[in-house]
């Protein structure tokens, strides 16, 4: 029997390296292209968002392709996205940058700001502490190493009390400071690391993925 390969696009919106996204996801088994089409962003079976450089100039280039409503429409039917590095970045409340603040997509409350550490970018290979129940770690050996090349990060999820929004499942790693690695939400998540740059491992939590598409 042969097993269907979920549709994945990822999002074109003149940030990331997108020829790397699409050839680790059609590696796990995904029929990927890139696009800024609307309506095919909108109705594939997951959706990529990457993203490399500014937070501020990752957003203008989202927002030139309406790809903040793109992910608000999906998420609102409970439809896949995956942020990657950037890409996960913007789907939080506020990017801080030098002191200007840019607003980002708003999916989880909290500022990405630029870590506390000795030595910048945050570049290379780093350990994980997935949280319990992960489904984008499943199976991957605790000492897996991913490939980080950064200089900003969440710290927190900053919800408000009063438990009226579900908290995530967070995913974190250090560099200088504890940041946020990677998110899980529902329908919704992303990764401060680069999984497509990543080797084995990387492919592995694509294809973890991947299966949640079918």
């Amino acid at each position: 029997m042969t097993l269907v390969r979920p549709r994945v696009v990822v999002l074109d919106y003149g940030s990331g390296n997108l020829r790397s996204a699409q050839r680790a996801l059609d590696r796990v088994g995904a029929q990927v292209c890139a696009t800024d089409d609307f309506d095919a962003a909108l109705n594939c079976d997951g959706l990529v968002v990457p993203g490399v450089g500014a937070f501020a100039a990752c957003m203008t280039g989202l927002r030139g392709v309406r790809g903040d409503v793109i992910i608000d429409r999906r998420l609102a039917g409970a439809r896949p996205v995956l942020g990657i590095c950037v890409g996960m970045q913007v789907l939080f409340e506020t990017g801080d940058e030098h002191g200007v603040r840019t607003d980002g997509c708003g999916q989880w409350p909290g500022t990405v700001g630029r870590l506390t550490a000795p030595v910048l970018p945050h570049m290379g290979w780093n350990t994980v502490r997935p949280g319990a129940g992960s489904v984008l770690f499943a199976g991957l050996d605790p000492a897996s190493r991913f490939y980080f090349v950064h200089s900003y990060a969440a710290t927190s999820v900053d919800l408000p009390p009063g438990g009226r929004l579900a908290a995530p499942l967070l995913t974190w790693a250090e560099h200088g400071e504890p940041f946020i690695a990677a998110i899980e939400h529902g329908p919704l998540s992303a990764t401060q690391f680069h999984p497509e740059k990543s080797g084995d491992v990387g492919a592995a939590l694509l294809a973890n993925w991947v299966e949640t598409l079918r």
